[in-house]
């Protein structure tokens, strides 16, 4: 394993912020917003709407949790939170192509805007674990 590139405390505190964001969330997976989860489940996924979310939440938590604590394996982390933001923004897409109310995001406005996002956390979560350096250093 490659050492860690150094972070500075403005990452770390993003690192903390975004794992236990990710806790949060996955929390909400299992939990109290587990329907409005579903209404991001793309038709063609080949699981249960549910069992999807269910398991989105259980990957979240754990990738929160490693964020969090895992320290010598932060790069790995932020390629992994990275590729899942990337693995579920095709369920941003199909809450917006299909009109989808859930998360307070009622409009079409608000769930185009929201698409935008989405590539700024994984970019938070790549540059906050000093995966961006790493990456930079391995050209």
């Amino acid at each position: 394993m490659a050492p860690q590139p150094h972070t500075t405390t403005l990452q770390n505190v993003a690192r903390v912020l975004m794992g236990s964001f990710m806790v949060v969330a996955g929390t909400g997976h299992l939990t109290f917003q587990r329907q409005d989860f579903q209404a991001q489940v793309p038709d063609f996924v080949p699981l249960s709407k549910d069992t999807t979310v269910l398991a989105s939440g259980v990957v979240e938590i754990g990738l929160g949790l490693a964020l969090l604590f895992w320290k010598k394996r932060r790069v790995e982390m932020g390629l992994g939170l990275a590729g899942f933001y990337a693995a579920v923004f095709p369920g941003n897409i199909h809450q917006y192509t299909h009109h989808l109310s859930a998360f307070n995001l009622d409009t079409d406005q608000k769930r185009l805007a929201r698409l935008f996002f989405q590539p700024v956390l994984i970019g938070v979560a790549l540059w906050s674990t000093g995966a961006l350096k790493h990456l930079q250093r391995r050209k």
